[in-house]
């Protein structure tokens, strides 16, 4: 290993860091637009839950057009382009998603609506290609895990914004009850968004992040050299489903959130919006308390970190819906549900098939709370499954792309195709709880889980006939 990995490259992290809060900004804003489409559009739950497909299965539709270039060229697209320019090229692309906004505002068109959520996601898909495992690369690989997880508590800060931002935009700036003004009112944040695209796509081309990492060029070991595709290798096949199930459960769960709070708990529409932001808040907590590892190898400070990390992001949950004048009382007692994430985290010794068991089980258990008990008790439990899907993504994508060497970028296409998972689930889980309650739904979350705590055993195994043991590799790392 190059003395270049042997600590994480902060000044090529940063500026990357930046297209995930972008990711999280627009997915946790679809909650908020899913209940207002509803009754814009007169829309039945399952058929509300359009919007999550037209968000996530444009990226499994970017991934094919990406695959089909690279066959018709004979050469991987990203490698030949570079990873920087790839990068911008997909901003690019989101920026042209932000536009259709506001025709389709202007026309009440639903239609017009799911395409511009379709085109932005479309840009994502190239995006999140190169830019997770580049967070891998820019760095030891021992702390790779770690760094995802900390780019995803970036991305989580979007998350916790995104939606009382939208929710300002569609309830705040506009006073009528008519609807449609309402809807209207998207157009400006979406075309100020876009705008946002495009300078950092400027920012990005100007920045030192390198156009082919070193961590993720063609090596020559015997296991690699001896498979054509990364379709070979099983850690991947397993993992593709471990995606499209772990991003089915962390959306299904938001995304059908605010209908149970309306009909169950007679929420208002508006007065969703600052638990969606807790759950997505939930998010980044997890991922502030899993990424301390990339910060230090000083165990002590490590502990310290694990207690103050999960706080500070509940601060930031709390900061910005204080300044948007919302009442904090029914937050507080959510400091206790945070040490029982604290204590998973100390568990898993940062061993990312240990924390993916490990979380999936707490998971599953906070569904089975949520499904067996009914007022804000069940809503905190909901709600806490954000807690448990936090670190679930860089554990199943380090797991998944390890060992893979010159098939990296082809490995990571294949991951981000299966992204469509969070579409198909909530529209799934929207179908059943039109068939039988929303309450009722949520077991298709525990199925979800299931699978992730058996993706977590089996994966184990298959990387240690590799060579690849993460409990050394971590131990080594301190």
């Amino acid at each position: 290993m190059s003395t270049q990995n042997l600590k994480t490259n902060w000044a090529q992290f940063i500026p990357l860091a930046s297209v995930f809060f972008f990711w999280g900004f627009v997915a946790a804003s679809n909650d908020i637009l899913i209940p207002v489409f509803k009754k814009a559009f007169n829309l039945s739950q399952g058929e509300s839950q359009l919007v999550s497909v037209a968000f996530y299965v444009a990226y499994t539709v970017g991934s094919i057009i990406y695959m089909i270039i690279s066959y018709l060229t004979k050469g991987d697209l990203i490698n030949r382009i570079g990873y920087k320019n790839s990068l911008a090229l997909g901003l690019g692309i989101s920026a042209l998603g932000t536009l259709l906004f506001y025709p389709a505002a202007n026309m009440h068109s639903f239609p017009l609506m799911l395409s511009g959520l379709f085109t932005v996601a479309l840009g994502f898909s190239l995006q999140q290609t190169v830019a997770n495992p580049l967070a891998i690369a820019l760095g030891p690989i021992n702390t790779g895990s770690q760094r995802l997880t900390l780019a995803g508590g970036i991305n989580n800060l979007g998350t916790t914004i995104g939606p009382l931002i939208v929710s300002f935009a569609i309830f705040g700036a506009v006073t009528s009850p008519n609807t449609e003004m309402s809807i209207e009112s998207v157009k400006i944040p979406y075309l100020v968004l876009g705008a946002a695209f495009l300078v950092v796509a400027v920012l990005l081309k100007l920045s030192s992040i390198p156009e082919k990492p070193e961590a993720v060029a063609e090596d020559h070991n015997k296991e690699q050299s001896s498979k054509n595709s990364a379709l070979q290798f099983p850690q991947l096949i397993l993992g593709m489903i471990g995606i499209f199930v772990y991003v089915g459960v962390e959306v299904s769960t938001a995304s059908n959130l605010p209908a149970y709070m309306e009909k169950n708990l007679h929420f208002l529409t508006k007065d969703v919006a600052p638990f969606i932001s807790l759950y997505w808040a939930s998010l980044m907590i997890g991922r502030w308390t899993g990424a301390v590892e990339a910060f230090t190898d000083n165990m002590s400070t490590q502990k310290i970190l694990r207690f103050v990390a999960p706080y500070l992001a509940f601060g930031v949950f709390l900061g910005v819906n204080k300044f948007m004048n919302h009442d904090l009382t029914p937050f507080y007692v959510y400091a206790l549900v945070i040490l029982v994430l604290i204590a998973a985290d100390m568990a898993s010794k940062g061993n990312p098939a240990r924390m993916l068991l490990i979380f999936s089980f707490m998971g599953i258990l906070a569904l089975l709370i949520g499904m067996g008990t009914s007022g804000m008790v069940s809503v905190y439990a909901f709600t806490s499954v954000g807690l448990f899907c936090s670190t679930l993504w860089p554990c199943i994508f380090t797991l998944a792309i390890s060992g893979l060497g010159k098939h990296t970028s082809q490995g990571s296409s294949f991951l981000i195709m299966m992204i469509m998972g969070g579409g198909i689930i909530s529209w799934l889980q929207g179908y059943i709880a039109d068939m039988t309650n929303i309450h009722i739904s949520y077991m298709v979350g525990v199925v979800c889980f299931a699978y992730l705590a058996f993706y977590a055993w089996k994966v184990s195994g298959i990387l240690k006939k590799q060579g690849i043991d993460f409990d050394k590799k971590v131990s080594g790392g301190h």
